[in-house]
């Protein structure tokens, strides 16, 4: 990896951009894919897209999403704690101990998730971490203290965990999932520049928000754009780890390459496009199925308008919605590999319907 890319990931990755707050990371984002397209657009909620050959009415999208779990403040009790309600899938269970910032109008309040010392609690009648239970001190004695420090409810919650490398080997930290992706498109769109390919058709480069409520970001986008092909990418389960049940969630390995989903969403022609892709430049795979949906924004492209032809990509991660997300750095390479390996073979106005 560049020395450029890798201060980028590490910038981009250590910036706050909880689900609905994404404007900072995205202009970090747009700042940096600048030099590499023709143009932008900038939707209302904040979705970022760079686009190449903006003229051609073929259009190939590659889109990631950009929002980070949170928490939203909900109540300020009367001693100055503050209860939480989440913001997207947030993990009550790690939240105890963990550090925090408070976003407010006037700046950001440090705070911490508090948790009752193991010596004061009864195992017989303890209670776990849970929505009723997690709290967050700000070192606030009481009410009007909080609100004196320009805390508010609605005010959005972020843990301040940052990026390091783990044996030279993986990159952990919170946010991963799925900021990593925004990156790896972004060096899709370096590496077409830089090797000076040209694409007889039109590419949209999409970093949506949202995704972590819904998909939400995505479905506005892919209305807007009406593209004829996308190809997502999003984080999956690594299922090494223990307590992860491969039956239930299948057999994917960090540091063993993408992982390609079969499912409704995805089009069985494209997804061949990628394989094929994959196995003329010696990129390794893996697979994986999908039941009713994916879970990731494929589903809100394939299903846009009059259908969308689109096809997932996931980085295996280890331990999702924490602030310890781990992925391998090879796989990242890789996953930047197979997008730009695709879009290179793809063809202007190639004509994906099953039959005709």
């Amino acid at each position: 990896m560049e020395a450029s890319a890798k201060s980028f990931l590490f910038d981009y990755l250590n910036n706050y951009a909880p689900t609905g707050f994404e404007s900072p990371g995205q202009k970090m984002w747009l700042d940096y894919i600048k030099p590499f397209i023709d143009d932008y657009l900038v939707d209302d909620y904040g979705t970022v897209v760079g686009i190449v050959n903006p003229e051609a009415k073929y259009k190939v999208v590659i889109e990631a999403h950009a929002d980070e779990i949170s928490w939203f403040v909900h109540y300020i009790d009367k001693n100055g704690f503050i209860h939480v309600r989440r913001n997207g899938g947030s993990d009550h269970q790690i939240a105890p101990s963990k550090d925090v910032v408070i976003h407010t109008d006037n700046g950001t309040v440090p705070g911490v998730f508090g948790w009752p010392a193991i010596h004061t609690r009864t195992a017989s009648t303890e209670k776990s971490p849970n929505l009723e239970t997690i709290f967050i001190d700000i070192g606030a004695k009481d009410q009007e203290e909080v609100a004196e420090m320009g805390v508010e409810v609605g005010n959005v919650i972020t843990f301040t965990d940052q990026l390091r490398m783990l044996n030279d080997r993986y990159f952990t930290g919170r946010a991963l999932d799925n900021r990593i992706g925004g990156f790896m498109i972004a060096e899709v769109l370096r590496k077409l520049k830089t090797e000076k390919v040209e694409l007889d058709y039109g590419l949209y480069i999409i970093n949506s928000v949202q995704e972590e409520v819904g998909l939400r970001g995505a479905q506005m986008i892919a209305n807007r754009i009406q593209p004829n092909v996308a190809i997502v990418t999003d984080v999956c389960h690594d299922t090494q780890t223990p307590h992860i049940s491969k039956i239930k969630h299948g057999d994917q390995t960090a540091g063993k390459g993408p992982v390609l989903t079969t499912g409704p969403s995805v089009h069985n022609g494209l997804l061949k496009h990628i394989k094929a892709a994959a196995k003329a430049n010696d990129i390794p795979y893996q697979l994986a199925a999908a039941s009713r949906s994916t879970g990731t924004d494929t589903d809100a492209f394939a299903y846009s308008g009059n259908g969308v032809v689109s096809a997932l990509i996931s980085l295996p991660l280890k331990y999702m919605h924490t602030t310890v997300e781990m992925v391998h750095k090879e796989d990242v390479e890789q996953v930047i590999s197979l997008i730009f390996e695709s879009l290179k073979s793809l063809k202007n106005e190639t004509d994906f319907r099953y039959f005709k």
